[in-house]
C-alpha cells in the first residue's frame, strides 16, 4: 500500500563523474551488515531540475521507501552513472540508449514514457531568408551533441539531400547555443524543450521544422541490471512506475498548475512553459515497451553509423527488458 505520509525525497545536484564513481565504490560495504537488519534500500532515481521529484511532490503522491533523487544534465550522463552502479535508474530519450548499445554499456531500457516531440524545433533568427531546412546549406547550425537535436538535424538534412558537412555544424550546450544564437553567432539552431521557446519569446526566433515525423515520442526509462534483479529494488521500481503512473494522469488534468511549478523550479517565465505544454504532440504516459520503440531506437543507431559518427550499429535489443510490461498494460485504479 501506498502510504499518504510525505515521502522521504533526498535531492542531489549534478553529481560530478568522479563523485559518482566514488560513491560506486562504496556500495560494497553493505555487505558488512547482516542483511535482516538492513532498512528498505533507498532507491536512487537519476532525473532532470525539475524532474520526478516535483512531480511526484504537486500530484500529491508519495512512496513508503526513500527516494534520493539525482540531477543530471543530459541522458549520456545518466548512462554513465547508471554503467558505475551510482544510481538505479533514470530517464532519458532514446539517443543515449542507441550509443549505449553501441558501447555496450550495461543498463537496462524497462518502460517507456510517451512525450512530446513538437518542442523538438530547428529555430532561425525572425529575419532569416531560410525558409526551409536546405536553405541552411553552407550556414552555421548549432545542435547539442548526442542528443535527439543531433539526430533530428540529421534526418532533416539527409530528406533535402544534404550531409553533416554541408552545414558549419556547431556543438554547443543548450545554454551556450542561445547565448550564441543571442548574440547572432548562429545562423540557426537545434534544440529542444524550454530553451527553444524561450528563444522564440526573447529574440523574435521563429521555427524552421520541429521534429514531428522524425522522431517517434518514444522516452525511456532505464536502470542499472542489478536493479532489476535485486528483489528488494524491483520491487520499489514497481512501485514508482504506479505511482508515476498516477502523477502522469494528475499531471494531464492540472497542467496549468503543473506548468506554473515547474517555471519557478527552472526560473522560467510561466509564459514559456505554458507554451510549450499547450503544443505537446500527445499526453505524456507510462506505456509498456513495444516492437516499433526498439525498431525506432534501432534506426537512430543505424542512422548515426551511416553518417560515419560511430564505428558500429549495435544490437539495441540486446538492452530491453520486457518483464515489467504486464505492470505498465494495468488498468488505473
Amino acid at each position: 500500500m501506498i502510504r499518504t505520509d510525505a515521502p522521504s525525497f533526498a535531492f542531489t545536484r549534478a553529481p560530478t563523474r568522479r563523485a559518482l564513481l566514488r560513491g560506486a565504490a562504496g556500495l560494497g560495504g553493505a555487505a558488512l551488515f547482516p542483511a535482516g537488519l538492513l532498512a528498505a534500500p533507498t532507491l536512487r532515481v537519476a532525473t532532470y531540475k525539475g524532474g520526478d521529484g516535483l512531480l511526484l511532490r504537486r500530484a500529491g503522491q508519495s512512496l513508503p521507501f526513500d527516494v534520493d533523487f539525482s540531477e543530471f544534465g543530459s541522458g549520456n550522463l545518466i548512462v554513465e552513472a547508471l554503467a558505475a552502479q551510482a544510481v538505479d535508474l533514470g530517464g532519458m530519450s532514446q539517443i543515449p540508449v542507441a550509443f549505449a548499445a553501441i558501447s555496450q554499456a550495461k543498463i537496462k531500457v524497462f518502460a517507456t514514457v510517451k512525450g512530446d516531440v513538437n518542442e523538438q524545433i530547428v529555430v532561425v533568427p525572425g529575419n532569416s531568408a531560410a525558409r526551409r531546412i536546405g536553405d541552411l546549406k553552407g550556414k552555421r547550425v548549432g545542435y547539442v551533441r548526442a542528443t535527439t537535436a543531433h539526430y533530428f538535424l540529421l534526418k532533416m538534412l539527409e530528406e533535402e539531400g544534404l550531409r553533416f558537412s554541408d552545414i558549419t555544424a556547431i556543438n554547443l550546450s543548450p545554454a551556450d547555443g542561445q547565448t550564441a544564437f543571442a548574440s547572432g553567432a548562429l545562423d540557426a539552431f537545434a534544440i529542444y524543450g524550454y530553451v527553444g521557446q524561450r528563444i522564440q519569446q526573447s529574440y523574435g526566433a521563429r521555427v524552421l521544422r520541429n521534429a514531428n515525423g522524425i522522431l517517434s515520442g518514444d522516452y525511456f526509462f532505464t536502470a542499472r541490471p542489478e536493479a532489476l534483479t535485486d528483489a528488494s529494488l524491483r520491487a520499489e521500481i514497481e512501485t514508482y512506475l504506479r505511482v508515476m503512473r498516477k502523477a502522469l494522469a494528475w499531471r494531464e488534468a492540472h497542467i496549468d498548475e503543473y506548468s506554473n511549478a515547474l517555471a519557478e523550479a527552472l526560473g522560467l517565465p510561466a509564459s514559456v512553459v505554458k507554451a510549450v505544454h499547450e503544443r505537446e504532440s500527445q499526453p505524456r504516459r507510462l506505456v509498456p515497451i513495444d516492437e516499433r520503440a526498439i525498431a525506432t531506437t534501432q534506426e537512430i543507431a543505424k542512422t548515426f553509423f551511416d553518417a560515419g559518427l560511430i564505428p558500429r550499429r549495435g544490437d539495441v535489443g540486446l538492452l530491453f527488458d520486457r518483464s515489467f510490461d504486464a505492470l505498465l498494460s494495468e488498468k488505473d485504479g
